[in-house]
């Protein structure tokens, strides 16, 4: 029987034995089919894993007026919102245009240090060596060093947010790796996880069986399973 004491156990199990698409599945079985960020969103490294209860964070574009940019951008409320991050948490940020990057080297550092679980942008990162040379799981829409500094500005955390369709709350699971992120909402988690690591169990007893000469018919046949 799989049990866990607390998220430390929890997410170090998920990470181990469990993937974005096996968990994908079980909620397409349980009538939750939008639980998929956009395709768009990439770990910065394929062998990259995030796993973590999301602390939302919502973004807002700011008009280009043309003028310098203060010497002290407030960013809105991004700084606060940073250091608000707890231990095992994912700092996902949404709501900005693909402009211009939300995250960045010191930020990943500063997440890091609270001991948080890895960052999700539904935009760009930047500072893309820096975040490597840290090891901080990153997934974002891709590379691309222009600033937030004049054109975008944090206005909420923890609040709910939508990114196309699928609807995050903070305290939310998210699960991320080479194929996707995928948000498991909180209230059916443990239903998601015990089903997800069943099926992942016996993918693997499948998996030998066809290597053994099992044909694709007869396995599904037999374990349901494919």
């Amino acid at each position: 029987m799989l049990t866990w004491k607390n998220d430390d156990e929890l997410f170090a199990l998920m990470k181990k034995d469990l993937y974005s698409a096996v968990i994908g599945d079980i909620l397409d079985q349980m009538g939750h089919y939008h639980q998929f960020l956009p395709m768009a969103v990439q770990p910065i490294r394929e062998d990259m894993v995030v796993c973590g209860r999301a602390m939302t964070v919502k973004e807002e574009d700011l008009p280009v007026t043309g003028e310098p940019i203060p010497t002290e951008p407030t960013f809105g409320h991004m700084l606060e919102a940073l250091d608000d991050l707890k231990k095992n948490e994912v700092y996902l940020c949404s709501g900005s245009s693909p402009d211009y990057a939300v995250v960045g080297e010191l930020m990943c550092t500063r997440m890091q240090a609270l001991g948080a679980a890895g960052t999700v942008m539904n935009g760009p990162h930047r500072d893309t060596k820096g975040i490597l040379a840290l090891d901080f799981p990153c997934f974002s829409r891709g590379r691309y060093s222009q600033d937030q500094a004049p054109r975008g500005r944090v206005i909420a955390w923890r609040v709910p947010i939508e990114i196309e369709g699928t609807h995050v709350d903070s305290g939310d699971i998210v699960f991320g790796d080479m194929d996707g992120v995928v948000v498991i909402p909180q209230a059916i988690e443990k239903e998601v996880i015990e089903r997800a690591w069943e099926k992942a169990t016996g993918e693997k007893t499948v998996g030998k069986a066809i290597q053994a000469g099992m044909s694709a018919t007869d396995a599904f046949h037999q374990y349901g399973i494919l």
